[in-house]
């Protein structure tokens, strides 16, 4: 038990301290204590402090009969010690606080306050000596009280802001760290860089400190002024119950801007996923609002978006195809990764470029302190990842590497068409993290993931991502830091062809981007906290070349010309708090575009469609010239207003440009799929979106409860013919159509953040629609109506369980239900010129059956001593427990003159799995 305690007076007389003696006094390089110590011997005066309050400040100085009063203001005035005079006889020190004699004016509103049901009229009145106590959570650390300022007679500012960062002792910056100030219902959690902003109220705080893995710890704080307070806290070696962050609850319902979700990787370890792999892209699936077109699908349909509607980083690196294996698995080191911030409803200004999302993927920084690691071993794949110290509590690299032996599983299918297939992946990582000083922090990251499979004998696919960031974060004062970071990115695929014709051949494809971005914060008071910027793009890429493979090849080598273009932005934002219950983030951000030579560019009749018969001319730019740009301001508004301090409603608006698009056939993502930029005859998308939503915490943050709706919609979204040839097409504008597309929905999510049972419920209901209007029946879908999107799922429940019978064992369920997605289907023969056609319905008529599934899975951890090499845990699961042969797709042979439907399935029974991980 800690006692603090006010000192006031009570039925004594305050000396006025304009009535103090006055005196003549000079001294030179003299601490504090001197100096009062001469001013005794001149006085009646007799101090009382603490000496560990005075310093080693030395003072100079001359007064020539100067009240006492005025000689105390004068050299207290760059510390935080006030003082008060007693009877003409004491004078009392006091740290940070005031000691008040009566009430100043206003205390109380109209002159009358309630006490216990006692009235008191006066408002101005002795104060009697209070005590008070503050208890310390159990299992916390109490840190030492920190003082900020020193309260003053003259300002009655209720409240002042408390700035800085949050990191654990090895230097790593603590994300979404929930701050609370003790018994006063408010609070705030620290971002990606372990940043925190809070308003406290004047005087004495007790912060409470809570985020996985960290001991949780309470500091009292005493404030009269704004200041900063950097933490350094502890990681705690106690595995945690839970399987979601507390501190996200509680941003829930705090913060202004909607549709976001944090992930922990930590939460992925409890949760059973297919061949045991951990994979935090997977569970952003059974979340609101995000899905994808099926079982094994790469890419993600967010709020009724197509799959390149998502900007996906990773250290502020794109990564264009962030899966292995088909989107069986992800293309990221699980232990490497701490975490994801997902925005699909208000985007920052600061993010751009795509219409639906963005999946801000943040890698750990490299513990500064101890070597350590960690590791797995799997049926399919292993993961490792080293931490190790460069310069102890300064600088450190980290090393991530995972590989898949996956080939066994297909020789051991019982299809002799695979025995001869493979099918492999690999990826790794590296960062280096350095403290320069206590104001400047480097990260630098490399990124590089490849997949290689053979399906048939004579075609090897394999494509891979390469990234590379490099971040610099300046604090330049307690109001303003900034960020300034380089960036590059690169996906490329290749597919070499052996077959038995002399028509060997390999293909390629690349995209390469590099982007400049400065990003700046701005504290201008405690209303308004500032964000803004630049951000710079140059993409490059090469659409696709061929050759041939040997010299009896006939195949002719063609190469499509390379594209290029700058994409640029200048954005601002402001978090602007109006009052305690009204919080708006207001922002703004301009796009400009420029598609760029050396091209060449065919100019179509207007107004009909693009092909052979209505080319103009074709016009040639040089090398960097530019062809055509587009553009124009992005606006950015939300909204939070509490109701009560634990709900919330927030309302916001989102619109956006996107300038580069994927050219594919198919439903879900396909390694060979290719990015096309905006030019003369393809419009960039520009997209809506208006959210409104209510955000409820139970109990102290352990439920949430929240339910949000959407209404988007977009223009200039694509699509192609029929039969449209796309890779590999020098006129691939003669095969794209641009349309409309709506997409609304109702997203709700019930979590339990604590005890033995945790976990989440989510339900989404979903409309993607699209429309393809043109006078031209070649450029018209449907008639020009509405139709649903092949990624149009109206139903979505996801329901995720964790259950822990000890601190080692545990059991967790994951169950998922989909409505089936669209498909279109034959209805019907007919007979043209003696040859026999199928007759189709409607694009996107029917559906295949409905998806769901049940997975389970144990964990068993191993012993809790903190004296061993390393701490381990098992994980058995079994994916797709009920066996259920969910279609992947459907599809249609014609068979002694019947058309019949088949379907394919990705796993079709039960897939048990076993991993073994441990930390050391």
């Amino acid at each position: 038990m800690i006692f603090l305690a006010v000192l006031t007076a009570y039925g004594q007389t305050e000396v006025s301290t304009d009535s103090t003696e006055v005196i003549s006094i000079s001294f030179e390089n003299a601490n504090i204590g001197n100096v009062l110590s001469r001013i005794e011997e001149l006085t009646n005066y007799k101090f009382y402090y603490d000496g560990r309050w005075l310093g080693n400040t030395l003072l100079s100085g001359t007064y020539n009969n100067v009240r006492t009063s005025e000689i105390l203001k004068d050299i207290f005035k760059e510390t935080q010690l006030n003082f008060y005079v007693l009877n003409n006889e004491k004078i009392i020190l006091t740290k940070n606080n005031i000691i008040y004699d009566q009430l100043p004016n206003g205390f109380f509103k109209e002159n009358q306050i309630e006490i216990e049901g006692e009235e008191a009229t006066s408002n101005k009145q002795p104060i009697t000596p209070v005590f008070y106590s503050t208890q310390r959570i159990a299992g916390s650390a109490k840190l030492e009280t920190v003082r900020i300022g020193k309260a003053d007679k003259e300002n009655n500012r209720a409240s002042y802001v408390l700035q800085g960062y949050v990191r654990k002792e090895n230097g790593e910056p603590i994300p979404d760290l929930s701050i609370l100030v003790k018994n006063k219902g408010i609070g705030t959690v620290t971002d990606a860089n372990g940043y925190y902003r809070l308003n406290l109220p004047t005087g004495q705080n007790t912060l409470l400190a809570r985020a996985m893995g960290i001991q949780a710890t309470e500091r009292d704080v005493i404030i009269y002024n704004n200041g900063s307070l950097d933490f350094e806290l502890t990681e705690s070696l106690e595995l945690l119950d839970e399987v979601v962050v507390e501190a996200e609850a509680a941003r829930n319902v705090e913060q202004a801007i909607t549709g976001t979700t944090q992930i922990d990787t930590e939460e992925s370890k409890n949760i059973p996923l297919v061949l045991g792999e951990r994979d935090i892209l997977q569970i952003a699936t059974t979340l609101p609002g995000i899905t994808t077109a099926g079982e094994g699908a790469s890419g993600f349909n967010v709020r009724g978006g197509k799959t390149d509607q998502n900007l996906i980083l990773l250290d502020d690196a794109v990564v264009y195809n962030p899966s292995h294996f088909f989107g069986i698995f992800q293309a990221l080191n699980p232990f490497t990764t701490k975490g994801v911030n997902i925005y699909k409803g208000n985007i920052p200004a600061e993010y751009g470029g795509r219409l639906s999302s963005v999946f801000d993927i943040v890698t750990k920084d490299s513990n500064i302190e101890k070597f350590s690691g960690e590791a797995s071993i799997g049926p399919v794949t292993s993961n490792l990842a080293l931490e190790i110290p460069l310069t102890k509590e300064k600088s450190s690299l980290m090393i991530g590497a995972r590989g898949a032996y996956s080939d066994w599983i297909l020789r051991s299918l019982d299809d002799e068409s695979l025995n001869n297939s493979t099918a492999s992946f690999y990826d790794g990582i590296v960062k280096y993290n350095t403290k320069v000083n206590e104001n400047n922090d480097v990260r630098a990251t490399g990124y590089y993931s490849r997949d290689a499979f053979s399906i048939t004998s004579d075609s090897l696919y394999n494509y891979s991502n390469r990234g590379f960031s490099l971040r610099w974060d300046r604090k330049f004062n307690e109001k303003n830091t900034g960020s300034f970071i380089i960036a590059n990115s690169q996906y490329k695929f290749n597919i070499d062809f052996d077959g038995e014709s002399n028509n060997d051949f390999g293909l390629g494809y690349k995209i390469d981007e590099t982007k400049l971005k400065v990003k700046l914060k701005y504290l201008m008071n405690e209303q308004h906290n500032l964000t803004y910027g630049l951000s710079g793009k140059y993409y490059g890429v090469n659409p696709g070349s061929i050759s041939p493979e040997g010299n009896e090849s006939d195949i002719q080598a063609l190469t499509i010309p390379k594209e290029s273009a700058l994409e640029s932005a200048l954005f601002i934002a402001d978090e602007f708090k109006v009052d305690d219950r009204l919080l708006v983030d207001l922002g703004v951000r301009y796009s400009f575009y420029a598609a760029l030579g050396k091209s060449e560019q065919r100019i179509y009749e207007n107004g009909v469609p693009r092909s052979e018969s209505t080319l103009v001319e074709t016009r040639e730019y040089g090398n960097g010239e530019i062809i055509k740009t587009y553009g124009g301001p992005e606006f950015r508004a939300s909204a939070r207003y509490f109701l009560r301090p634990d709900l919330s409603v927030k309302a916001s608006f989102n619109s956006g440009y996107q300038f580069i698009h994927t050219l594919s056939n198919n439903t879900t993502v396909s390694p060979i799929d290719t990015w096309k930029l905006s030019d003369t005859n393809i419009k960039p998308q520009k997209g809506n979106q208006y959210s409104l939503g209510l955000y409820q915490n139970l109990k102290d943050n352990e439920f949430e409860i929240s339910l949000e709706g959407y209404y988007k919609t977009a223009k200039n979204v694509i699509d192609f013919k029929t039969g449209a040839q796309l890779l590999l097409n020098e006129t691939i504008e003669t095969e794209v159509l641009q349309g409309d597309g709506k997409a609304y929905g109702v997203e709700f999510l019930a979590r339990k953040n604590r005890g033995r049972l945790n976990g989440w419920l989510s339900y989404t209901y979903s409309r993607s629609l699209q429309k393809f209007d043109s006078e031209f029946s070649a450029e018209r879908i449907n008639d020009g109506e509405f139709f649903p999107s092949n990624y149009d799922k109206p139903h979505d429940i996801s329901l995720i369980a964790n259950y822990k019978f000890t601190r080692r064992y545990s059991a967790s369920a994951n169950f998922v239900y989909q409505t089936g997605r669209p498909v279109t289907y034959p209805v019907g023969t007919f007979r043209f010129n003696n040859a026999d056609f199928v007759a189709y319905s409607n694009r996107n008529e029917f559906r295949i059956p409905d998806y769901f599934r049940l997975d389970l899975g144990v964990n068993i951890e191993g012993n809790h001593r903190i004296k061993k090499f390393a701490h381990s845990f098992w994980t058995i699961s079994v994916y797709n427990v009920l066996g259920r042969n969910n279609p992947y797709s459907v599809f249609f042979v014609t068979e002694e003159g019947e058309v019949k439907a088949l379907k394919s399935s990705i796993f079709a029974i039960p897939i048990p799995s076993i991993t073994y991980n441990f930390k050391f």
